[in-house]
């Protein structure tokens, strides 16, 4: 409950209720998401966990399933000893803002979900507990001193991938690539930091790079439509506005017999072609497993360092890989 000491040890049994919601984000013309959570029948040592999410996405929704069922698991349930605060601002950062300030100070630990979902709530929340999830450099987001020594109030897991590989994969699948695009939103820093990455390694294997931007889901359609007119194949990063638009990017990349290859393995089920890179709900138990020791052992979020993906997986769209005229079998990790 609010103001009860977010270290006590909680034992009783959970059952998950929070719904996932599916779908791609239509940018800022959606209301904004207050799914919050209230019972009568809480009981009043009920913990209250409080939720942020940038927009809605199989990425970040599978993250945060991953986090509320390592709490089902460890005998929280929602209604009776937890109670769910789940915010989503659509995408629009002045319901970040707003949404932040909200739950600060009225949960023992908040679970932000992205860069900037993660910046609001730190701005938001100085005292109590804050985890982040599906962040990508959160020293350069400002949010930890270092992955080792947090230093405050909130430390979390990164969705840093594999990027030399996923480079690699993308050359392998087309060896002869002379251009390669990257698409990204401008305006989230972990799209930038990525993209740099990306274009570094492409320029090392001698390869020429386009890149393009968008500033929100409005952009895609005709973005990827000037850049597939430009290149061999195509690299996005784990970037929430692409994410959301997938669907419309695989459209537009299948016609023009353009391989996809993006960050995220939720993003290759939706449009991609392949990549070799996280599991989004994995890395939601890893950081439900945090909360754990926070709620249960009394850890201070400063005591516990950034973690990284512990499991990686190369996913193939086989129906998009027909599509292409590539035979899905061929595509394999390099050695």
């Amino acid at each position: 409950m609010i103001g009860m000491d977010w270290k006590k040890k909680v034992a009783t049994t959970l059952a998950l209720t929070s719904a996932l919601l599916l779908g791609a984000c239509a940018g800022g013309t959606e209301e904004a998401t207050d799914s919050s959570a209230t019972s009568s029948t809480a009981s009043a040592d009920a913990v209250h966990i409080g939720i942020l999410q940038i927009l809605e996405h199989e990425s970040l929704s599978a993250a945060r399933t991953g986090f509320l069922e390592v709490l089902e698991e460890a005998g929280y349930v929602e209604g009776d000893n937890l109670i769910v605060d789940y915010q989503n601002a659509q995408g629009d950062q002045a319901n970040l803002q707003s949404m932040a300030e909200r739950l600060a100070g009225n949960n023992d630990l908040i679970l932000s979900i992205s860069t900037p979902a993660s910046q609001a709530v730190a701005n938001a929340e100085k005292e109590n507990p804050v985890l982040f999830t599906a962040v990508t450099d959160p020293i350069d987001a400002g949010l930890v001193a270092s992955a080792e020594e947090p230093g405050a109030n909130i430390t979390g897991t990164s969705d840093q991938s594999p990027m030399d590989k996923q480079i690699e994969l993308l050359l392998s699948i087309v060896p002869g690539a002379e251009t390669v695009g990257i698409i990204f939103n401008s305006s989230e820093m972990n799209s930038i930091v990525q993209s740099d990455q990306a274009q570094a390694l492409l320029e090392a294997a001698g390869v020429n790079v386009e890149i393009m931007t968008v500033t929100s889901t409005n952009d895609v359609q005709q973005v990827m439509e000037s850049l597939v007119q430009k290149v061999d194949a195509i690299y996005i990063p784990t970037d929430n506005t692409l994410s959301s638009t997938m669907a419309t990017v695989g459209q537009i990349a299948m016609e023009a017999k353009i391989p996809v290859i993006p960050g995220a393995t939720e993003m290759v089920e939706a449009g991609g072609l392949a990549t070799y890179g996280i599991d989004f709900k994995e890395l939601g138990r890893q950081t439900g497993e945090m909360a754990l020791q926070i709620l249960e052992e009394g850890k201070l979020p400063s005591e516990l360092p950034v973690q990284f993906p512990e499991t990686l997986q190369l996913v193939i769209n086989e129906e998009m890989a027909e599509a292409l005229g590539i035979d899905p079998a061929s595509i394999k990790l390099p050695e």
